[in-house]
């Protein structure tokens, strides 16, 4: 399947006026952007071969206008936020920063994070643990020289895997695996590893070819020597079936089921057209009409779930 992003542009981020409210052109008849995967920064330590939001820029929003969106959001109706990248690691305090924001001022439902894991320090942990719901780290596989083939890491990944599935338990943190299932892993048995290391949930993506991002050998990374059939995923998925945790994603299920904001706050189209404008240029109603969402999707491959670790199951509302 192939998708399309479209082409960045920061022009609408200098104009220093930001919406509280929604754009004169927009409807209050939008859907709600229940959770949002915001990628703040493309850039990653490591080089995943299949890798679909790569470095082809080095932006990052002020820390002040990242705010100010995700206030914008949370007035439109996010109960969720994800922090991507990239790796978000690769920027601890800010990072940490919009993670207490977003909990404490903005008292939000959940806060999660998907990360390699490589850059996760115990000192983050201690200060910014509380305020975070979910860590999402990803392992493709259960054998180090697969990891290195795959671009993740240098060898040492699975140590520092296991390590932050403990640090996670000790500060509270609910623990979650993300694998992209691919060319060199679809003969892998993981039970006994993901027995061993427990998440409260294990998502297995089928990989994933976006056009423009990882297609050919003109893009940063060349997906396809990674991709598999249909059937070779569902036989991957039926080998580890009776894990509780299993929440298999092929690439029809992820079909614009997600809402992913870039790093300048646009929401992207996956194929169907360009990414909005940014809303912090347009606000949020306008950019959740110009954006192809299947809601319908999202909710099929269970988009809602139990998102919020017990000692912050809280009154959330915040009155404006």
């Amino acid at each position: 399947m192939l998708l399309a992003y479209g082409a960045a542009t920061a022009a609408v981020l200098g104009c220093g006026y930001y919406y509280l409210r929604p754009h004169p052109t927009a409807t209050e008849d939008y859907k709600k952007p229940i959770s949002v995967n915001y990628h703040f920064t493309r850039r990653c330590n490591y080089e995943c071969g299949f890798c679909f939001h790569t470095a082809k820029t080095s932006y990052m929003l002020p820390i002040d206008d990242a705010k100010k969106g995700l206030k914008l959001l949370v007035k439109a109706g996010m109960r969720k936020v994800n922090f991507a990248g990239g790796e978000p690691f690769l920027y601890p305090a800010f990072l940490g920063e919009l993670v207490r924001y977003c909990k404490e001022d903005l008292r939000m439902e959940s806060v999660t994070i998907v990360t390699n894991g490589s850059l996760v320090k115990e000192k983050w942990l201690q200060q910014y643990a509380k305020n975070l719901d979910i860590m999402a780290v990803s392992c493709d596989s259960f054998d180090e020289k697969t990891n290195m083939m795959i671009g993740r890491g240098k060898g040492n990944h699975l140590e520092t895997f296991v390590k932050l599935s403990e640090l996670c338990r000790k500060y509270n943190v609910m623990f979650k695996v993300n694998t992209v299932v691919c060319r060199y892993n679809i003969d892998e048995d993981m039970n006994a590893m993901i027995e061993k290391v427990a998440p409260f949930r294990w998502k297995c993506f089928q990989v994933l070819v976006v056009e423009g991002e990882n297609d050919s050998s003109t893009t940063l990374r060349n997906a396809q020597r990674f991709v598999i059939s249909d059937e070779e995923y569902q036989n991957f998925c039926d080998r580890h079936k009776h894990q509780q945790s299993l929440v298999p994603e092929s690439n029809e299920v992820m079909k614009s089921s997600y809402l992913i904001l870039d790093e300048y706050m646009r929401f992207l189209n996956k194929g169907v057209k360009e990414a909005t404008k940014s809303i912090l240029e347009i606000g949020v109603p306008a950019a959740m009409n110009d954006v192809y969402w299947d809601d319908e999707s999202f909710t099929k491959r269970g988009g809602e779930y139990d998102w919020q670790k017990e000692e912050k199951k809280e009154n959330t509302t915040l009155d404006f």
